[in-house]
């Protein structure tokens, strides 16, 4: 059977949430400057899209399966056309706040049954592998136009004109629900339990798998150091690099086209190189990034910006961590899926998923926190925390893979 319609569906799906899920960093910029709330309460955004992201992603795994990957991907795209909508009418910190909740609600859908229907269209670990770390780069490269079609509708004579880019949005979600529509789903894939309570403890009971304990945490950690970074990276280039509004968001940019660049290049590069290298490699180069760039943000002086020329070099060294960030989250979560029964793809996604999630929130809050009290140059030292605990979390899985003797 052909497979290619359901994944352009999946990738379709997936950019268009990329989109709208990680313009918070630019939300978070907006809300200090056009609602003028402070830093601490702009960073509640990332509680609003990630809480409601995890809750929905906990009770959602088990249960999806018996609604229907389909059909709950059509009921999240209904539901966050009716949130760009809101905003758009709303324009108010409360409509920014609701727009995350109705998108966090609906992404957690998506990712579940993206990352359950690539373990049922897939055979091999190599093609699962392959296959999520090539879902996940188009995921960076929708970031990356979110951040070049945000700034397009930036006025200086109307500070609502932004407010259009959600107009455009509501379309593209309306095309992607009618493609979703009419792809046909022809996949067979197990129940997991026999009922729904049976299907959410076979759930909870994949926790106790020391690999799924060990994954938890790595999800965790992952996200909450690259959403802390990303998600302020707009605020950090505006008031630490002193770069104007506008060009700090397109500086931006440079760090989901360099995500985007290292997942493609893994997607590849998996086929030939052990996963354990790469991720090792990944870890170490980032952290050496923190601590050899970041001092060079400190006691900048502000200057006209009149080019891109004018843009201080540590604007476009420092983004470049996503190379190193690029390969870990795909990789990490194509281990653990292919090392578990495809009929529990679905909860193990959900977990994924949850974890990812509050991780993303307790990252997001903890620079956001930083930010105010130690100043934007100091925030993101705090990065090399979780990738410390990352690293052992590798070793850990290389432990894992050689007891079953299966050494990458």
């Amino acid at each position: 059977m052909s497979t290619f319609r359901i994944k352009l569906s999946l990738f379709i799906n997936y950019f268009v949430f990329a989109i709208l899920l990680n313009s918070v960093g630019i939300l978070i910029q907006k809300s200090q400057n056009r609602y003028g709330v402070d830093e601490v309460t702009a960073s509640s955004l990332e509680a609003f899209k990630d809480l409601s992201i995890a809750f929905t992603s906990f009770f959602v795994g088990s249960f999806l399966p018996r609604l229907g990957y389909k059909k709950g991907m059509l009921i999240a795209l209904a539901l966050v056309f009716a949130g760009c909508l809101g905003m758009y009418w709303g324009n108010s910190f409360s409509s920014v706040r609701i727009l995350f909740a109705c998108v966090g609600i609906s992404f957690a859908v998506i990712k579940v049954s993206v990352y359950s229907m690539i373990g049922l269209i897939t055979n091999t670990e190599k093609q699962h592998e392959s296959l999520l770390s090539s879902i996940e780069s188009l995921f960076m490269i929708g970031i990356a136009a979110g951040f070049v079609a945000f700034p397009l509708f930036y006025s200086d004579t109307d500070p609502d004109a932004w407010l259009r880019i959600y107009l455009l949005l509501a379309g593209v979600v309306a095309i992607s629900f009618l493609i979703l529509l009419f792809s046909p789903f022809n996949v067979k894939y197990e129940i997991p339990g026999s009922t729904p309570k049976k299907d959410f403890v076979q759930m909870i009971r994949l926790l106790k798998r020391p690999l799924v304990l060990v994954f938890a945490i790595s999800a965790f950690m992952y996200v909450m150091t690259e959403q802390g970074i990303m998600s302020w990276l707009p605020t950090f280039n505006q008031k630490v690099l002193l770069l104007p509004e506008k060009v700090s968001i397109l500086m931006t940019i440079i760090m989901f086209l360099s995500i985007a660049l290292g997942r493609f290049i893994t997607s590849r590069l998996v086929k030939k190189v052990s996963w354990f290298a790469i991720l090792t490699f990944c870890l170490v180069g980032a952290a050496c990034m923190v601590i050899f760039v970041l001092p060079n943000t400190q006691h900048l002086q502000p200057q006209k910006i009149s080019s891109l020329s004018d843009v201080p070099v540590i604007a476009y060294v420092f983004p470049l961590i996503g190379l190193f960030f690029a390969p870990i989250y795909p990789l990490v979560n194509s281990f653990v899926l292919s090392s578990t029964e495809k009929v529990l793809h679905s909860p193990m996604a959900s977990l994924l998923v949850f974890f990812s999630a509050i991780g993303g929130t307790l990252g997001s809050r903890l620079v956001g926190y930083l930010f105010k009290h130690i100043g934007g140059d100091k925030a993101f030292y705090f990065s090399l925390v979780p990738m410390s605990v990352l690293l052992f979390c590798l070793f850990l899985f290389y432990r894992f893979n050689k007891k079953k003797g299966q050494v990458p």
